[in-house]
């Protein structure tokens, strides 16, 4: 996956725990392991607004894009 979630570093950098961060966020703790660990499929902009806002950062401080060759090759996602 070209995405790299950062959200453990940005944890870290404000001594937060995930726990603290769903408290904060109104999601579960489930569904913020999922996108901590990189497996989610998607985010809702709302969702990445209010991490943003709990971690006072950015998305571009969550979110890297990290291109893997195999993943630019024409019809690669199937289409």
């Amino acid at each position: 996956m070209p995405i790299i979630v950062n959200l453990d570093v940005m944890l870290a950098r404000r001594k937060m725990t995930l726990s603290a961060l769903a408290e904060a966020v109104g999601i579960t703790l489930a569904n913020l392991s999922i996108l901590k660990s990189g497996k989610a499929k998607a985010v809702r902009f709302s969702t990445l607004a209010a991490i943003c806002q709990a971690l006072d950062c950015q998305p571009g401080d969550l979110l890297e894009h990290s291109p893997n060759p195999a993943d630019l090759r024409p019809g690669a996602d199937g289409e």
